[in-house]
C-alpha cells in the first residue's frame, strides 16, 4: 500500500502548481526576456470553431472562446494588430503550414510528426484528471480510500487506464461519456468519479450542493496529453518569443486568471 500511495503522490502536480487554484505554468523565476517586437507588427491567429469552450461560435455566429479571449488579449498586450480566422479543423494546421496564418491557437497536438512542421509555445493549458466524490467525502479525501468501491469512468479512456494501473483495489464502472459517470456518482451508483477535470468542472456547476473535486489535479502527459500550446511554422522564432513573452505577462499582471475564471468559473486546477 505505501509503494502505491508513493507512486500515487508522484503523479501529483509539483508543488508550484498545487499551491494555486489556477494554472500556473509560467515559471515564477525565470528572467523575463523582451523579444524584438519589431519583428512582429502583427499576428495572423487560426483557429477553429468546434471546441466550446475554448473557441466557437456563438448564437449570433460570432467567434467567441477562452482561445479567443487569449490571442485578443496578448495582441493587446504586447500592442500589436491581430486577426483571428477560423478554419475547419481538418485544414487549420496545413493552412498554418501553407503560410494563410501566423499562428494556430485551436489545440494541435504537440506530437513528434506534428513538431517536424511546426514550433509550439509554452503550454498556457493542461486538461488534468480528478476525483469527483459527495461533498460529505471531498474533504481530506485519499485515493486508497476507494479501494474496493466504485469509481466512474468513460468507457475506454486514459483515465480508466489511470484507475487499472494506480488504484488496482478499486472497482471501475464504465460509461459511455464522462456527463453518464458523474451522473453515476449524483445517483450512488458509484462512490466516486475520475475523468477530464475540465468536463467536470462545468458538470459541477451545474449540480451545486451535490459534488466536489476531491484530492488534488494529476496532471500525467502521456495518459491526458501535454495541454494546450500555441503553433506557429517552424522557424518562425519571433512570432513563438513574442507570444511567449505575452504569455508571461498576461499571467504576472492577472489578465490570464480574469480570462480562465471568465470561462472556467469552476477551477478545475
Amino acid at each position: 500500500m505505501r509503494a502505491l500511495l508513493f507512486a500515487l503522490a508522484l503523479l501529483i502536480a509539483p508543488a508550484p502548481v498545487l499551491a494555486q487554484a489556477l494554472p500556473y505554468h509560467i515559471d515564477p523565476g525565470a528572467r523575463e526576456i523582451v523579444p524584438n517586437l519589431t519583428a512582429v507588427p502583427s499576428i495572423r491567429f487560426l483557429t477553429t470553431a468546434d471546441f466550446p469552450p475554448l473557441n466557437f461560435r456563438d448564437d449570433k455566429g460570432d467567434l467567441v472562446g477562452f482561445n479567443i479571449d487569449l490571442a485578443r488579449a496578448l495582441c493587446a498586450d504586447l500592442k500589436i494588430n491581430c486577426t483571428i480566422q477560423a478554419w475547419p479543423w481538418d485544414q487549420a494546421a496545413q493552412a498554418l503550414e501553407d503560410n494563410q496564418g501566423d499562428a494556430l491557437i485551436a489545440g494541435l497536438a504537440i506530437t513528434a510528426e506534428n513538431a517536424q512542421s511546426f514550433d509550439f509555445s509554452q503550454i498556457y493549458l493542461m486538461f488534468p484528471g480528478r476525483f469527483v466524490t459527495p461533498l460529505d467525502r471531498a474533504q481530506g479525501f485519499e485515493p486508497h480510500s476507494l479501494d474496493g468501491r466504485r469509481v466512474a469512468v468513460r468507457r475506454g479512456s486514459a483515465h480508466a487506464e489511470f484507475i487499472r494501473r494506480y488504484l488496482p483495489a478499486a472497482g471501475i464502472i464504465q460509461l459511455g461519456s464522462e456527463i453518464e459517470a458523474l451522473e453515476a456518482l449524483k445517483n450512488g451508483q458509484a462512490d466516486a468519479f475520475f475523468g477530464d477535470a475540465m468536463r467536470a468542472a462545468f458538470w459541477l456547476n451545474e449540480n451545486v450542493g451535490c459534488c466536489d473535486f476531491a484530492g488534488e489535479p494529476y496532471f500525467r502527459p502521456d495518459l491526458f496529453g501535454d495541454g494546450l500550446a500555441v503553433a506557429v511554422p517552424a522557424g518562425h522564432d519571433a512570432v513563438r518569443q513574442a507570444i511567449d513573452y505575452g504569455l508571461a505577462r498576461l499571467k504576472r499582471s492577472g489578465a490570464y486568471d480574469e480570462l480562465y475564471l471568465r470561462w472556467f468559473p469552476v477551477s478545475f486546477y
